[in-house]
């Protein structure tokens, strides 16, 4: 028997589509992931997804598998470890996922949803995984709030580190950018405006080695192993003589008192799956875009022509949340993008298989 949807990823995009599918009777089959919930069961509070004031990431994640699970949809945290794309002669190509467990292997479907995320690149030291989520954070626009007249530290050197370190200058009252080479890789009118801001402080030729808390983030330890002191510019001279750093018993070393981390070094959207199944950018993000339908059997209206914006490159597949999108990336921006999945893959069924 063949599913009518299987949506692969149970964050904000996936269990939109399974809402709003549910509610369509069309009976999705999502598998979450295991772990389920993606990157908002990473956040703490949630303050800026509308309806609600403050949640936990992990408990917004719940109300929405709950509600999925009310109007019908079927939830299992499985991953999926393999997905095959047919094409054939006939308007509507041959789909199916195999999952981890025996339990689902190769199941056949209409059509697919993949919303699949995408992970912040992290340092990948044990004090930053320690706290996160208590100071240490990959997004200001989510977490900059809770820094209001805090001092924070931006890693990276990038054109999302630069924006990270403007959002967060909105709230606290003290920037500074740890890069671990003598120029930005940003562009120049980042580059303009970070140097512009009277707030942001720049420590070049620096690395964070470890983050100093124990309940919260309360500095972090920097190596300036690599800073050339005698050719330095007057800039990064200011920078490495701020009142915030402490010497430590290492010339190299020094203590940098900061009460969050915003790490900032870029996301890896997890796309691995589908390489050479859908059309990939040069970064991995899927690429959606408008694909006219082919006409129903009935081939009569011009109802039976839709414009497909989540559609990828192939028919019958589509993309929502953060593995299509490399520039907002935030929990509600992903529930748009999957209700609209959503609505496409109810057209799509009715046009391409029901008539």
């Amino acid at each position: 028997m063949f599913e009518n949807v299987v949506i692969i990823g149970g964050g904000p995009a996936g269990l939109s589509a399974a809402i709003y599918l549910a509610r369509a009777d069309l009976k999705p089959l999502v598998f979450a992931g295991s772990p389920p919930g993606g990157q908002l069961t990473l956040t703490s509070e949630v303050e800026n997804f509308p309806g609600f004031e403050s949640i936990l990431g992990s408990e917004l994640i719940e109300k929405m598998r709950k509600q999925a699970i009310k109007f019908g949809a079927r939830i299992v945290d499985e991953n999926i470890k393999t997905v095959e794309i047919s094409q054939s002669s006939s308007k509507v190509s041959q789909k199916f996922v195999s999952a981890n467990s025996n339990e689902f292997q190769r199941i056949p479907t209409n059509s697919i949803i993949i919303a699949t995320g995408a992970k912040a690149l992290w340092l990948n030291l044990p004090s930053e995984t320690r706290l996160r989520g208590k100071g240490v954070s990959a997004c200001a626009t989510c977490d900059g709030f809770f820094f209001r007249e805090k001092t924070v530290a931006v890693i990276g050197g990038g054109d999302t580190a630069l924006e990270e370190a403007l959002t967060l200058t909105k709230f606290a009252k003290k920037v500074y950018i740890i890069h671990r080479r003598d120029f930005f890789k940003a562009s120049k009118i980042m580059q303009e405006r970070v140097k512009e801001n009277k707030k942001i402080e720049v420590i070049w030729n620096s690395v964070v080695e470890e983050i100093i808390g124990e309940k919260r983030v309360e500095g972090i330890k920097v190596n300036q192993s690599w800073l050339n002191r005698s050719s330095q510019s007057e800039s990064v001279k200011s920078a490495t003589d701020s009142t915030d750093l402490t010497d430590l018993t290492d010339s190299t070393k020094q203590l940098l008192k900061v009460d969050g981390v915003f790490v900032a070094i870029g996301h890896k959207p997890d796309t691995d799956l589908f390489k050479g199944k859908v059309d990939l950018d040069e970064k991995g993000y899927i690429l959606v875009k408008p694909v006219e339908s082919v006409k129903s059997v009935t081939d009569s209206t011009d109802f039976n022509r839709f414009n497909y914006q989540r559609m990828t490159s192939v028919s019958g597949v589509f993309a929502a949340g953060d593995c299509a999108d490399r520039y907002y990336k935030q929990a509600i921006t992903s529930a748009g993008t999957g209700v609209e999945a959503a609505l496409e893959v109810e057209k799509y069924i009715v046009e391409s298989i029901k008539y």
